[in-house]
């Protein structure tokens, strides 16, 4: 293996390892949270979103479904980070600050986009003790692991 090779598979590894482990962390930390929030229910509800309101009365399969589809959003966000900071090198240097303004976009980009487009088509009127729950919630759950992870392994 030539030493440009073996700088790509290493660039490739450290990628793989920040993307997979901002998005493993991420999502486990916000599946807990929203278990423990909203109850252990919520993998249907997030099946629900690709499959419709039928899900939410379907049983194990379409658990398991919602789970993988939650640990996929979160790996997604995570790729989404790591990308950005190829460019944006201050993602990097500033996990702690950029990590929290990427959680409330998390929270946003979910709330406004994803969840209206779903197949629930979930959308306002939203509470304000709501809104700022998410906010707090992603900002500390989702968008700081995916920065540290991006900065500990993707440099």
């Amino acid at each position: 293996m030539t030493e440009e090779n073996s700088g790509q598979v290493s660039r490739r590894r450290k990628a793989m390892q920040a993307i997979g482990t901002g998005g493993f962390i991420a999502g486990t930390l916000d599946l807990t949270q929203a278990c423990v929030l909203f109850g252990s229910h919520i993998p249907l509800v997030i099946a629900a979103g690709l499959l419709g309101p039928g899900a939410l009365h379907q049983g194990a399969p379409t658990y398991v479904l919602g789970v993988l589809l939650h640990y996929f959003i979160a790996t997604s966000f995570a790729a989404f980070y790591y990308a950005a900071s190829r460019r944006l090198g201050f993602l990097i240097d500033h996990p702690w600050i950029c990590g929290l303004f990427y959680g409330a976009a998390i929270e946003e980009v979910m709330s406004l986009v994803v969840l209206p487009l779903s197949a629930l088509h979930a959308a306002g009127p939203y509470e304000l003790h709501d809104l700022l729950l998410g906010l707090g919630v992603h900002m500390v759950v989702a968008g700081l692991p995916i920065a540290l992870c991006v900065r500990r392994f993707g440099r």
